[in-house]
């Protein structure tokens, strides 16, 4: 299964996925200047990392192609919490594995709790707790 595809740098809006640096991050803000005499329309996108939280700025023609990560949604339950880790049980495939308890989950994440994580770029992200 493809983990990215590709789309067109000036079609990026603010708050769309793209992968810069290796990295899956969320576009914060877009600029596009006017083409010159005789070049081509440069985009400017500035974009944080989903992962790791790291500012990116870029500049590139627009009419250049950037890869945008395929984030998939799925349902887990924890099974048990050590610290800042979650062990959980992906609800489709039973498959067992850990997973970073964001800053913001930590009072709700509790053994038995359904959680949404997202699988982007091989990465996976605890996203929010399920209310039963």
């Amino acid at each position: 299964m493809a983990l990215t595809k590709l789309v067109s740098v000036g079609s990026l809006k603010k708050g769309s996925y793209v992968v810069l640096e290796g990295a899956a991050c969320i576009v914060q803000d877009t600029q596009t200047s006017r083409p010159g005499k005789h070049g081509h329309a440069k985009t400017r996108l500035v974009a944080v990392g989903i992962i790791d939280s790291k500012k990116r700025d870029v500049v590139m023609p627009g009419h250049d192609q950037v890869e945008v990560p395929i984030i998939e949604k799925k349902n887990a339950q924890v099974l048990s919490v050590q610290g800042d880790m979650a062990n959980v049980m992906d609800m489709g495939s039973y498959e067992t594995f850990d997973l970073k308890i964001p800053e913001e989950l930590k009072a709700q994440a509790s053994p038995g709790v359904a959680v949404l994580y997202w699988e982007i770029l091989n990465d996976r992200v605890m996203k929010q707790v399920k209310k039963e």
